[in-house]
Order: structure tokens, then sequence, then C-alpha cells
């Protein structure tokens, strides 16, 4: 009963658009699946739906206002890119209106209650998140953050410090979010493209052949397909900058 009804609510999710319909897919069909089944069969199943996904798209905000506060800094760049993912991802503008509503709400709450208090609020989100969503979906939920975090061109530490706590909260390694900080479509330095393979300048080559053969099985397209095509072509970005940074270190060392 859980595995049809997570399908459904995937199936639902794919139809708002994009991997974050799928999320939100996702997290309504496991939720009701994981009701008793003559429960179920009594409440109203499009208000429960409809809860579902409230209760992740507040989540989805609280984990990006998180990494929008880090640095002591809002700026129009990072809630731009905010507002932009959820056009891209099939929403219209009432609810990136409310993106931003609930946004400003989670201002104002760690304005008013501070950091502790804050944190204890975004890691019991992270909490929820990952007891529904399996690790490919918190992933993406990961690549999303760094692009947050990337949109002022200038990333600080304190918003590194942020997504690895988010990353942790979320059951995933912390190396996870540096790749993401650090995979981009140029490299201003060789130290930038060691640090996509989360490995040291004095690897060895078995070593670097080794980090790229585990990243492209991680980010390789086919993993997320089922997410949507947005997922798929966002991997398939991710896996060409991966290949630049792999032609950098080949290249400095001679590699083929």
């Amino acid at each position: 009963m859980s595995c049809i009804l997570g399908l459904i609510g995937g199936a639902i999710g794919s139809a708002i658009g994009g991997p974050i319909g799928a999320f939100i897919g996702f997290w309504i069909g496991s939720s009701i699946g994981n009701s008793d089944e003559e429960q179920a069969q009594k409440v109203n199943f499009q208000a429960q739906r409809q809860q579902q996904a409230d209760n992740f798209f507040e989540a989805l905000m609280m984990l990006s206002a998180h990494v929008i506060l880090a640095d002591g800094k809002i700026m129009h760049s990072e809630m731009e890119t905010v507002r932009n993912f959820l056009r891209v991802n099939g929403f219209n503008e009432t609810m990136v209106l409310r993106g931003d509503q609930l946004l400003k709400s989670h201002f104002d709450y760690y304005k008013t209650y501070g950091q502790y208090s804050w944190e204890n609020r975004v890691r019991t989100a992270c909490y929820d998140v990952s007891a529904t969503l399996p690790v490919e979906y918190r992933i993406q939920l990961i690549s999303y953050l760094a692009e947050i975090a990337k949109s002022d061109k200038k990333v600080d530490k304190e918003e590194i410090d942020a997504i690895h706590f988010i990353a942790a909260n979320l059951g995933l390694e912390p190396s996870i979010a540096d790749q993401f900080l650090s995979i981009s479509d140029t490299y201003s330095s060789l130290e930038d493209a060691y640090k996509v393979f989360n490995i040291a300048s004095n690897a060895t080559d078995d070593e670097v052949r080794k980090a790229y053969r585990k990243l492209v099985l991680q980010y390789h397209p086919d993993k997320v397909a089922h997410l949507g095509e947005e997922a798929k072509a966002n991997a398939t970005r991710k896996l060409q900058e991966i290949n630049k940074a792999r032609d950098l270190i080949f290249q400095s060392r001679g590699m083929k």
C-alpha cells in the first residue's frame, strides 16, 4: 500500500513539474502510505494531500532561508535564485509570492528568537525531510541550496557551514555539499578541480580515477531520470562540469 500510494504521490508531483514537484509528490505519497488503510479511507484525500504539500513547501523555504541568512546578508540574487527555481519547476506566481512570504516569516523568526531556536527548527525540518525522502532526492536539495550560496558569485564560510549543517541533518556527507559548491562551468584553479573530486592534490593517479568514477556514478543523469526532465537536465550539466574538472586534473598530470 505504501509503495503504491508513494507512486501515486510521485505522479501528482511530477504533474506539478520538475524535481521539486517530484519531491512534493513523494512526500505526499509516502505520508499517506504510512497511514492505516482504514483510516486513509476516512480522511479527505485532497485536504491531506494539500497539507502535506504545504508542509514540504514550508520546509523547503526554511532550508532556503537558512542558507540565505548564513552570512548575515539577504541578497537580491539569493532571493531571485529561489524564485527562479520555483518558476522553472512549474509553480505559478501565486506560489512564488507564497515562497517570498514564507522566507520573510522565517527571517523574522530568526531575528526574534535567535540562532539557537532557529537551528532547532531547521534541524527538525531536516529530520522530517530525511525521514520521508530517499537519498537521491536529498542530494537534489543540496544541489539547489548550493546554487543559492553561489548566486552572488562569492561563497562565504558561513554559507558553507550552513549547507554542511543541513547536509548532516539530512543524513548526508558534508563532502557532497563541498562538491556542489565547487562544481562550476569554469575553474579558476587546479585546486578548485580537486575540491570537486574531494581529494588532495597529492593523491595518486589511481585515487583520482577512483574519485572520478564515484562522481560519475553518483551524478549520472540516469540516477535521477525518475525525478523528471528538469532533474535529468541538471544532472547532465553537473556531469559536464565534473568532466571539465577531470580534464583539468588529467591534463596537469599527463593522464589519459
